[in-house]
């Protein structure tokens, strides 16, 4: 997982580097973790959540690695986007389209029938599993391109993930409006629409999974079409800075999800060089083991960008997946100091730090993993970092309480109610760590009680 470093060993869910992930089955929800593509994404997202009347900080967005065009609400306010749509996507337009819809499928409350059934038919163990991956719970190895998890039984609560044609219609509707009070275009919508029904001619005997969901009908597409007569931002075109990040995001799920030689035609050496064509085949020659080719590239696009931290990120896991961890501390320290409110940055750097195992650097990581807590405290990763670091520097209290931590994401509730009440006689009495270990005891019992 980690190239010749394999210290830190899996402990609860199988999660692969992007790149690893070809070999999982089609019944599996992969979960992306990744930076760059959560930023970009929910910054097209957040002026529509914030036009439907929505908390934007109380939606998640989530990557699915699956290269089906795919798109679904799921347990409130997430939404689940799979990287084949992205792939498939011609513009931003289209994307923003998509969220728009999504979106219409929250504010219409159209995801409460779903719970209900999967309620009548006895899932609701396998939704919260789905939903804890998704929240980040069983994300252990956020590494710099991709961090995924597996979760098995995902896809039968996919299936399950149908809307009516009413419930379709209005979040048409509520999509358009959401576009109109953006001042965005719908050719987005309707060209996704057509794609899809495109798509859906050629797939002679297989199920397309976004029509499954949302069934395209004549009707949809003509609701969207009668709106582009009417609309006066019809032609207005996505803004560049939006076009820029969609072709970097596309190219970096090209580039980790795609084989080597698809993604060398898709962005041929001899006559694409873009900065999305360079990002693309640094990553698949970095995939490749090809670290000779992959870091001059990754290098060539840092000079024409030296303030996206991404760059650095991705040049810090070449190095560190390569055993080249004291030469991947300053590009992982670089991505941080460019994006010091991006936890999965800091728990990156902290892992190195951590494989050098010296003093110093285990107070830098235990300061990097208590402030990545702080900014998103339901990644399991940083309570087992966590556990680490507190037992090397002998604070063996904290250490239990990071434990216990870990236990009660991952739903071990019998673990985490023994692993607190171990950390309450180690820790000193009336601290936050200590009350802390109180919580996390009620809450583990209370979960015992219901099941």
């Amino acid at each position: 997982m980690h190239g010749p470093v394999k210290t830190l060993s899996l402990i609860v869910m199988i999660i692969f580097v992007f790149a690893k992930t070809q070999q999982c089955h089609s019944n599996q929800f992969n979960i992306v973790r990744d930076a760059e593509i959560e930023n970009i994404i929910e910054g097209y997202a957040r002026p529509i959540f914030n036009s439907a009347g929505l908390t934007a900080d109380n939606i998640q967005i989530r990557m699915l690695n699956n290269l089906q065009v795919n798109a679904f609400v799921l347990g409130g306010q997430r939404i689940f986007i799979n990287t084949g749509l992205i792939i498939k996507a011609s513009n931003p337009n289209e994307v923003i389209g998509v969220l728009a819809h999504e979106t219409g499928h929250i504010s219409g409350g159209h995801h409460a029938r779903i719970h209900q059934d999967l309620d009548r038919t006895n899932n609701i163990d396998v939704l919260s599993m789905f939903l804890g991956a998704a929240l980040g719970y069983a994300t252990r190895d956020v590494s710099a391109g991709f961090a995924v998890s597996k979760a098995g039984k995902g896809l039968a609560i996919a299936e399950r993930l149908k809307y009516s044609r009413m419930q379709e219609a209005s979040a048409d509707s509520a999509a358009l409006k959401y576009l109109d009070i953006t001042g965005q275009s719908a050719k987005g919508m309707k060209t996704f629409f057509e794609k899809i029904n495109n798509n859906q001619l050629l797939m002679v005997g297989q199920k397309n999974p976004y029509l499954s969901s949302h069934p395209v009908t004549t009707d949809r597409i003509i609701l969207v079409e009668n709106h582009l007569h009417l609309s006066r931002y019809t032609d207005v075109k996505s803004k560049n800075s939006e076009i820029t990040d969609f072709e970097m995001m596309r190219a970096k799920i090209i580039g980790f999800t795609l084989p080597y030689k698809k993604v060398h035609k898709i962005y041929p050496v001899e006559t694409d060089n873009s900065q999305p064509a360079i990002y693309a085949r640094s990553i698949s020659n970095y995939l490749r083991g090809d670290l000779i080719k992959a870091l001059p590239i990754i290098e060539k696009l840092i000079k024409r960008q030296p303030k996206n931290p991404f760059l650095y990120e991705l040049k810090g896991q070449m190095l560190f997946e390569n055993g080249k961890i004291k030469e991947s501390l300053l590009p992982y320290k670089t991505s941080v100091k460019l994006a010091p409110n991006e936890p999965l940055l800091r728990i990156n750097l902290a892992k190195a730090q951590i494989e050098l195992n010296t003093d110093i650097l285990m107070q830098k990581a235990k300061s990097h993993l208590n402030l990545a807590a702080t900014q998103e405290p339901a990644i399991l990763e940083i309570w087992r970092l966590l556990s680490i670091v507190y037992g090397r520097l002998g604070m063996m209290g904290e250490m239990v309480l990071s434990q216990a931590e870990f236990q009660l994401l991952s739903g071990n509730y019998q673990s985490a109610k023994v692993l607190s009440d171990r950390a309450t006689k180690k820790l000193n009495v009336g601290s936050p760590q200590w009350l802390r270990s109180q919580d996390i005891k009620a809450e583990s019992l209370k979960f015992l009680k219901l099941k």
